[in-house]
Formats: C-alpha cells, structure tokens, sequence
C-alpha cells in the first residue's frame, strides 16, 4: 500500500513540466518496468539549483518519486542535490513499497544525470559525480 504522500505526490505533482534552455537535463530509464524519467535543472552562476521539472512516463510511484525528488532539490547547491539519495526520496514519502524501491532510484539517477550535462555543459566536474546510466536496472538498488 502508499503512503498518503506517496498518493499526495501523485495525485498532485509538483514541479511538472520542462524548462526551455534548461542548465542540465537528464534522462533515465528502468527496461523491466518501462518507466522513463526526465529531469529539467536551471542552475545559476553561484550553482543553485533555481528550478527543476520533470516529465515521467510510468506508475505513480515513479511520478511522485520524480516530484519528492525536484522539491527536495530545489534552493540546493549542486554538491547537495547530488547528495539527495534514493533512501532520501523514499523516507521523505513515507517509504514505498519493496517493489516500487526502483522508482527512487530512478528518481536520483534522474538528479545525477541532469547534474552530469550540466558539469558537461559549463565543462566543470562535480566532486562524487558519476557517469549516468541509462537504464537503472543495470545498477544494484544498494549501490544506488
């Protein structure tokens, strides 16, 4: 079962949509389950994440995962929206079901990506930053 904010966040989410001219986007995938996630930043000179959007294709846990995630980082520096896990995303909602544990992976990978064409863009690196992965089944949920 979902939490009420799980079911709030789908419900109501927060932060949809796309930003023109976007500082990063990043996309990612889960190929098992079929949901995509695309994640809009607008960063600026002092690194701040000043806007994030999102457009997900997938089950509610996969949208209301997308939307905890943009409001947990927006205001934040980019060193601390890469530090927004998917264990975060999941105890800000109140936990989710064993089997939807990959939609808040999703979720971070989505952050993480964005984040990296952004570092790609300005041609800065962001400390602790990895390479994104295109589909987050190839990654192991502990290694999130």
């Amino acid at each position: 079962m979902y939490t009420e904010k799980v079911m709030d966040h789908f419900m109501h989410p927060r932060n949809v949509g796309e930003i023109e001219d976007a500082s990063g986007v990043g996309t990612v995938g889960n190929a098992k389950c079929g949901d995509i996630m695309r994640i809009y930043l607008d960063i600026d000179e002092n690194q701040i994440v000043r806007d994030a959007k999102f457009k997900t294709f997938g089950c509610g846990a996969a949208i209301a995962t997308s939307s905890m995630a943009t409001e947990m980082i927006i205001g934040k520096t980019v060193q601390e929206a890469l530090e927004v896990t998917n264990k975060a995303v999941m105890e800000a909602l109140g936990g989710l079901p064993p089997v939807k544990v990959h939609c808040s992976l999703l979720a971070e990978q989505a952050v993480h990506a964005a984040l990296w064409d952004y570092a790609q863009k300005k041609g800065i690196v962001i400390e602790g930053l990895k390479p994104p992965v295109n589909d987050v089944d190839e990654l192991d949920e502990e290694e999130g």
